[in-house]
């Protein structure tokens, strides 16, 4: 990876900077600095260094005139950035150094930084790891995003029940962003579009009467691994038009200009604004396309620096859409090009569709994003033309391939027909682009089969596979240093950039002091995860028990719901039958409940609820211990994944795209007790059937029982004494004695309203799976050769392989590795 930063900048000359932005730019001297001054002085440092390998970076892809992707998300969830930093510059030595001389806690100052709350979930964290990759690959790769004011909110627990606080990272401002408000870009919304004659007789549409929105540009320098790589993410803020805001106010209105200007800027205030009401729909649709244009115009405008015709504009600019909410980057790329650059239709669509890639993250109906037509029409008047356009042009060749097909001119229109016309924008973001991918192997099937069947029929050679992966940097080196260390004493550090040498370790799965020592750092990362328990719960847990963990989001899908309705089986038996469990356990949770989603947020009442009855009961005597740990991010996340023994990915077949927890899980050293659902089936393949957990329904079972309507969860109600017993107890106030009535939803949920996420299918062979993991657990070197296997055979699931797929089947990008004088 060339030569890192470690080698040119000396510990004397990292104080010499910090000592210098106590200084000056923060204006104290040392003996008055506090931890969060130590932050920001060490990150102006590190910030400094970014800079300037970000130039150089720039000034390297400006002189080959390579072709650059541009990665478009909703959602970048970066986490905390000081020590990954340091970690990817080869300065995380140095710093502790320097602030253990200067007086400070190192550990201290990492922890004092607020995690970024530019995202919510896996898409977010994806979109960060692959960032990460692409300039540790020294590929040209840049992000576009939105500067959230606001996260989706803080988390907190009251009376068992999920609080929401807003989650105000930027209040105390970040020392990571770049403003550029030279590269300011105007946004317009709403008004009407008048159709005009151009002097050759073509139609010219215009659009009038526009409101103004600002995007304000902040850029997050992304370095590589090693350092020679600084690429950049660059996040929008909305500001009001000044020049809009001084009509008003000139004409007497102050409290209509400040009310116009605070409307502007909550275009991006939080992420994902409720959609409960019209006004949060709406809002949602502006912010969609708030980044759109703001990314779509700052793309034209770099590449129109070197090059006078837009001829080339695919061979010099790769667009990724990140899932749909980025979608309509197809119709405002067609406006830039057909209204403001004057380019042909037909011509701007070819070069529209040639640059255009899309990433499809999910096959559930709800999450395929529409918008009311009436909605849009007022929103973006233009746009909606464009879209009629496109899809007039593209039903006319469907017609033409398949005449007398009605069906399908219904199927694969992007204006869905009904009581309210809607704009499917999977389907824009499908007919719009070149290609089109799922994010595992089995979801990329499904898109092909039940997504897109008839998308796929007509442009089979669009659709391709890349499944996901992870950052080896942040999710093993950063977050597990005792076991990054390991690693590196025992095969060297090539790991980091080639995950795939962690095969080396697989003769070491039966070295008995490779074993012990490997043990000894899960313990350890275990005591770390203890203590935060402590701190946020004030739940003690035996760290010598089996840790059983489920973090993620909080959906029914996602069965949180099914690892409870275990935990009730596991203590009824132990408290009814006097049956001793085979290992202790604590049985952990972690994630978030979108805010208007009441029955994910009762899910999170039912475990604490669930907790409060078993750790206060003196019969359980510590055998078991139930936590859930609130505010789920990316560095409580750091701490929760390396302590983990068994990871819980239990969603059921079908419904999980992919998954990454599963992969930074496995990664460190954690089995995985999972359906064969999204990557499970990849890992299950890579690191052996003999070192996971399979239970439940695979994909044809789940489908087949949809198609057939034959599934009868009241019939194994009656007729399964393990599932009566667990929903009596549920239904019957065993764990709401003080709110009776409070989870008979559960019930009425699982048996009289058909179960639909297949919960008490699957529990049988669940609770079978959940035996044979205790069983494996309590023997330490079987349970420990295991872990270690999957560690070894992990290296697939690097984001550095899924960015190499994506850069040399779809974006057709090449790295520009840095030369170095001899």
């Amino acid at each position: 990876m060339g030569v890192d930063v470690r080698r040119e900048i000396s510990a004397a000359t990292f104080e010499r900077s910090v000592r210098q932005h106590i200084k000056f730019s923060l204006g104290k001297a040392l003996r008055e600095a506090n931890t969060k001054d130590f932050f920001w002085a060490v990150s102006l440092a590190v910030r400094d260094l970014l800079i300037e390998r970000m130039l150089k970076t720039r000034r390297r892809y400006g002189k080959a005139d390579v072709k650059r992707v541009y990665y478009l998300s909703a959602e970048f969830l970066m986490g905390r950035s000081l020590g990954n930093n340091l970690c990817n510059l080869g300065l995380s030595e140095v710093y502790r150094e320097v602030l253990t001389k200067l007086g400070a806690d190192p550990v201290a100052v990492e922890e004092s930084e607020f995690d970024a709350a530019l995202g919510n979930g896996g898409l977010g964290r994806l979109a960060a790891c692959f960032l990460d990759s692409l300039a540790t690959l020294d590929l040209p790769g840049y992000g576009y995003g939105i500067n959230y004011e606001y996260g989706l909110f803080r988390q907190e627990i009251a009376d068992g029940y999920q609080k929401e606080k807003p989650d105000s990272w930027l209040a105390y401002r970040t020392p990571w962003e770049l403003e550029r408000y030279g590269k300011a870009c105007p946004v317009p919304v709403y008004g009407r579009v008048e159709n005009y004659q151009a002097k050759d007789g073509a139609d010219n549409p215009m659009w009038l009467e526009w409101q103004l929105i600002i995007g304000v540009p902040y850029d997050m320098p992304i370095a590589g691994y090693g350092g020679n790589t600084v690429n950049c993410l660059r996040l929008y803020s909305a500001r009001a038009s000044q020049e809009f805001d001084m009509e008003i106010f000139n004409d007497g209105d102050y409290f209509k200009a400040v009310e116009q200007k605070i409307g502007s800027e909550t275009v991006s205030k939080v992420l994902y604004p409720s959609d409960a009401r019209a006004e949060g729909r709406e809002l949602r649709l502006i912010q969609e396309y708030f980044l759109v244009a703001c990314a779509v115009r700052d793309i034209v405008r770099r590449y129109e620096i070197a090059h006078s015709s837009f001829e080339m504009f695919p061979e010099k600019v790769a667009i990724q859409l990140n899932d749909t909410h980025p979608a309509l980057a197809v119709a405002e790329l067609m406006r830039i090009l057909v209204d403001e650059k004057s380019v042909p239709w037909e011509q701007a669509w070819d070069i529209t569709r040639r640059t255009m890639a899309y990433t499809n993250h999910t096959l559930l109906p709800e999450a395929l994003e529409k918008w009311p037509v009436a909605m849009f029409e007022r929103v973006l008047p233009r746009h909606l033309q464009i879209i009629y356009e496109i899809n007039h042009r593209f039903l006319d060749d469907v017609a033409a391939a398949y005449p007398g097909d009605v069906d399908k001119l219904r199927r694969t229109s992007i204006i869905e027909e009904g009581e309210q016309k809607q704009v499917r924008m999977a389907h824009l973001a499908t007919i719009g682009s070149h290609s089109v991918n799922g994010v595992s192997a089995l979801h990329s099937g499904l898109v092909r089969t039940v997504l897109f069947p008839d998308f796929h029929e007509i442009w089979p050679e669009k659709f391709n596979n890349k499944t996901n992966g992870i950052t080896p940097r942040r999710w093993l080196k950063l977050a597990n240093p005792g076991l990054a260390d390991l690693i590196t004493e025992k095969i060297g550090d090539g790991w980091v950039t080639d995950l795939d040498q962690l095969a080396r370790l697989e003769p070491l799965a039966d070295d008995m002091e490779f074993q012990a020592r490997f043990r000894q750092i899960k313990l350890a990362n275990k005591h770390r995860l203890a203590k935060v328990i402590n701190d946020t719960t004030s739940v003690t847990v035996n760290t010598n028990s089996l840790f059983d963990v489920q973090a993620k989001r909080i959906h029914e899908y996602k069965r949180q719901l099914l690892n409870v309705l275990h935990i009730v089986h596991e203590y009824l038996l132990l408290v009814e039958d006097r049956k001793v469990p085979t290992v202790p356990r604590t049985f952990v949770f972690a994630g978030k409940a979108a805010p208007g989603y009441w029955v994910a947020k009762m899910i999170i009442k039912l475990i604490n609820n669930v907790a409060s009855v078993i750790n206060n009961d003196p019969r359980v005597d510590g055998l078991f211990k139930v936590v859930f740990v609130p505010d789920y991010r990316v560095s409580l996340a750091e701490v929760i994944v390396p302590a983990t023994d068994l990871s819980e990915q239990i969603s059921t077949a079908g419904m999980e795209a992919s998954g990454t927890g599963n992969m930074k899980f496995a990664l460190n050293g954690a089995l995985t007790i999972g359906t064969l659902d999204g990557a499970n089936i990849e890992i299950r393949k890579e690191v052996g059937k003999d070192n996971i957990f399979i239970f439940g329904l695979k994909i044809a079972g789940v489908q087949r029982l949809n198609q057939e309507g034959s599934y009868n969860p009241r019939e194994l109600y009656q007729t399964n004494p393990d599932v009566k017993r667990v929903l009596d107890a549920i239904n019957g106030d065993m764990f709401s004695a003080n709110e009776p009535g409070l989870f008979k939803w559960v019930f009425h949920n699982l048996l009289d309203h058909n179960d639909r996420y297949y919960h008490l299918a699957d529990l049988p062979s669940y609770l079978e799976a959940q035996r044979l993991a205790s069983e494996t657990f309590a023997d330490v070197p079987t349970w420990t050769k295991k872990a270690i296997l999957n560690v070894a055979r992990m290296g697939k699931f690097s984001s550095d392989r899924a960015i190499r797929e994506y850069a040399q089947d779809i974006w057709h990008i090449k790295p520009v590795s840095l030369t170095r004088r001899r």
